[in-house]
């Protein structure tokens, strides 16, 4: 996986940003945006290893906690609460929980109360916020 560098390296402001991330990266980690569903790289993903943040390299989830919601979008039941920071978001006339990268503050998409045991929880993420990094 490629690294997008250490916390020292990390772009401050939004021009840094912008030049480090495509223009679906940016819009998505930057701007809250959303992808369509069905249509990320990851979806349907089913190697072993880990799903880290596409905008700063921080790991975030770990394959053995992937399952098929069937909503579109990849979906984990878990992560380390220390990987990642949660916010309400009332935009579009919903009342939603955000799920941010704990290290940059990169939009990674929303969590749900209606997954598997032993959590319950179902984070619901967007692909392009995410890296993939083998375990072989």
């Amino acid at each position: 996986m490629e690294h997008r560098g250490d916390a020292d390296d990390r772009p401050t402001d939004d021009a840094e940003w912008r030049e480090q991330l495509s223009d679906e990266e940016y819009r998505i980690l930057r701007e809250a945006g959303t992808e369509a569903p069905f249509s990320g790289e990851y979806v349907d993903h089913k190697d072993d290893g880990s799903y880290a943040c596409a905008g700063c390299g921080a790991e975030l989830f770990d394959s053995e906690t992937k399952f098929d919601s069937g909503c579109g979008w990849p979906s984990f039941y878990d992560t380390d609460d220390e990987r990642v920071e949660t916010r309400t978001d009332t935009s579009h006339g919903m009342r939603r929980t955000e799920v941010l990268c704990a290290e940059c503050g990169g939009h990674l998409g929303h969590v749900f109360e209606d997954g598997p045991e032993p959590t319950g929880k179902r984070y619901c993420i967007n692909s392009v916020a995410l890296e993939f990094e083998d375990d072989e």
